[in-house]
């Protein structure tokens, strides 16, 4: 198999003609490689409204009834394919009880999406999604891809929060909107493939499995090939 070594600025990038290698030693298309993007998403909300569930649900397939309140946070990740390309989310679900709020500014700035849940059933927990909304819109990376998630959609007799005011307050503020259960996994998937969509262009990873890197003076520009 043939390879080629480049050394140009302060990088050696190793690139094969059809493959790469990664860690382990496995021989993968190099379209892999290029279609490869990685995210980091935070999930803020007031307690209670169901984003460990909505997370749980996502990366697991699974539903607790009495979920235990967050503490801090936690992380997850899940890998999707949207668009031929391979999109890995980093997701940061924060805690939603007020003695923790300020250390959420950690997890949410540099992020590049945002799901603001609120449980329908609860007028209280819309209002104060609204408030993680300005947060974000003051503080948070301004090209953020942010989504309204009105959690528990399978309670609706006790719906407290209508569809349309959610849906117009989500338009008035530049986020999309979408009516999640996690205990039925309804809309759950798609709202996270949504949010994939609407993310930048998916672009390469950095020093992905297979591509070598090393670290030369720019100075020294130099070219050799080998074959294997």
């Amino acid at each position: 198999m043939l390879g080629i070594f480049v050394m140009k600025s302060d990088m050696v990038w190793f690139m094969f003609a059809k493959y790469y290698f990664d860690f382990f030693g496995l021989l993968m298309p190099i379209k892999s490689l290029l279609d490869f993007a990685l995210f980091l998403e935070v999930l803020l909300g007031d307690v209670g409204a169901g984003k460990s569930s909505l997370v749980l649900r996502f990366v697991k397939g699974q539903f607790v009834e009495f979920q235990e309140s967050t503490i801090g946070a936690a992380f997850f990740s899940q890998t999707l394919a949207v668009n031929d390309a391979t999109v890995k989310f980093e997701i940061w679900d924060t805690a939603g009880q007020e003695r923790y709020h300020s250390l959420a500014p950690m997890y949410y700035r540099g992020a590049a999406a945002a799901i603001i849940g609120y449980d329908m059933t609860n007028q209280a927990s819309f209002e104060r999604a609204k408030n993680w909304v300005q947060e974000l819109q003051a503080q948070g990376n301004p090209n953020m891809v942010m989504a309204l998630a009105g959690n528990k959609a399978d309670l609706l007799d006790a719906r407290k929060v209508a569809a349309e005011e959610a849906q117009t307050y989500a338009q008035e503020n530049g986020l999309f909107f979408m009516e999640t259960s996690a205990k039925t996994a309804s809309n759950v998937n798609e709202l996270f493939y949504e949010i994939a969509k609407r993310l930048p262009r998916v672009q390469p990873a950095q020093n992905p499995a297979g591509m070598v890197l090393m670290n030369r003076p720019s100075e020294r520009t130099a070219t050799a090939s080998c074959c294997s």
